[in-house]
């Protein structure tokens, strides 16, 4: 038998040692190999780190992983202050047992010596760091020792994002927004959902409430496919800032409307709902089948099309729907592994892709025709940026200034009349109710 089947049948031994080992090597996962959290626990995850692990297995390593990747900055500090010498270099690996273990310690309802137990098991489990268990031990035990005060470290906000970001956000939103979206990020994010009519009955129904968009943001911690009116398509899963470009856009029945960026097809739905002649458009055959799914289950209908949104030839529709690739740093409460798997050279690669997208978008729609560009970011470069570019190009557009009596809340609606939420906007006594992505949208008009 190989040497890493003979440990894994070890581990398996052991209760709670393969949840641990899994959120170790799932952290490494994401911090050295930039792969996306929800990507690292989907049923074809290339590498598998799940195998073997029954459904309460996984849900602890995926609270293990998430708290250590929403906390990451204070865990990697804590293990500076307590790893006086650093980490062994023939031992890399053994930073992400680490980070592991102090995000227990630290945030989660876990024994300490249980905590540290697993660490010191899954050290001796590997041929390259059994020779440090006791380093795991001393560096782990003296951290639940001084728990409290690392905790009071992270009460202070310092840690919360890395410092490239957390400048940016300081320069562009001031000093006070620039801690608040941080610590917003800090939070478990809310669940909202779009329903298809009645958003007061669904939220008594759902147990939860009808924020002033229409979205409805829900208590429960219950699984989503065992709620009510899930199955019979009511409703579907969309934070209640992506709701907005497609409420922007204001489909009319009939109307030619291409979703320039569909999948996983929130937006899609909410233009379809409307009774426009969809055509949902991504260059991900996989995520489109996720889109048409979904669509199944809601009842609605749109034309699925695979294809590169930059290069994509069309008869002019008469609205288009651009929800940009970009960032994504309005939604690192939602995905807290942004922040260390972006960097930022991306911004400027990502601006340039969301450049030939808005130039097709151009070419695409007709004379009187709109366009809703959209993006999740909060920099903006991603953002404001691109539309002021995108208009001194065009000419024969110009901006639709979002009216007051679209519902949209005056906070959201920055002083050119273009949507910019940020994540600490819509507080709230109950964290779970509070907040909101991060979204950047601006509407179009082409001259007739």
């Amino acid at each position: 038998m190989p040497a890493e089947a003979v440990r894994e049948a070890e581990a398996a031994k052991i209760p709670g040692l393969p949840a641990r080992l899994a959120a170790a090597n799932i952290i490494g996962d994401i911090v050295q190999g930039g792969h996306r959290l929800d990507e690292c626990f989907a049923p074809n995850a290339v590498p598998s780190r799940l195998s073997g692990l029954d459904a309460r297995d996984v849900s602890l390593t995926r609270s293990i992983v998430t708290v250590a990747v929403r906390r990451l900055g204070l865990i990697r500090y804590v293990l500076a202050e307590l790893l006086e010498k650093g980490l062994p270099r023939q031992a890399a690996r053994l930073e992400f047992a680490l980070i592991a273990a102090a995000a227990q310690i630290l945030f989660l309802d876990a024994a300490d010596h249980a905590a540290v137990d697993l660490a010191v098991r899954a050290a001796r489990l590997e041929p390259k760091t059994a020779g440090f268990s006791g380093l795991v031990n001393g560096v782990l035990r003296n951290l639940a020792r001084r728990r409290q005060e690392f905790l009071d470290v992270a009460a202070s906000g310092e840690y919360d994002a890395p410092p490239w970001l957390a400048q940016r956000w300081r320069k562009h939103y001031g000093e006070d927004a620039g801690r608040a979206i941080a610590a917003m990020h800090m939070l478990e994010p809310p669940l909202d959902v779009s329903v298809k009519d009645d958003p007061k009955g669904w939220a008594e129904r759902l147990d939860g409430v009808v924020l002033p968009t229409g979205s409805v943001r829900l208590r429960t911690h219950a699984p989503i496919s065992e709620l009510p009116g899930y199955v019979d398509g009511e409703w579907w899963v969309q934070d209640a800032a992506a709701a907005l470009p497609a409420r922007l856009l204001a489909p009319r029945p009939d109307e030619r409307v291409l979703d320039m960026c569909a999948a996983p097809g929130g937006k899609t739905a909410q233009l379809a709902l409307a009774r426009a002649q969809v055509v949902a458009l991504d260059r991900s055959a996989e995520r489109l089948k996720l889109l048409a799914a979904n669509l199944a289950r809601l009842q609605l209908h749109a034309e699925v099309a695979v294809g590169d949104a930059a290069a994509y030839q069309a008869q002019p529709f008469d609205a288009i729907l651009i929800d940009a690739p970009c960032s994504a740093t309005g939604t690192i409460r939602r995905h807290p592994d942004v922040p260390w798997t972006k960097k930022p050279g991306d911004i400027e690669t990502l601006a340039s892709l969301q450049t030939k997208l808005l130039n097709r978008a151009a070419l695409l729609t007709r004379a009187g025709g709109r366009i809703v560009y959209c993006s999740c970011s909060l920099e903006p470069e991603e953002g404001e940026q691109q539309i002021a570019a995108f208009l001194r190009r065009n000419p024969d557009f110009r901006r639709m200034p979002i009216d007051p009596g679209e519902g949209v809340p005056e906070a959201f609606v920055n002083r050119d009349g273009d949507l910019r939420t940020l994540p600490h906007y819509w507080p709230n006594e109950d964290p779970r109710l509070a907040g909101i992505d991060g979204f950047f949208a601006a509407r179009l008009l082409r001259s007739a």
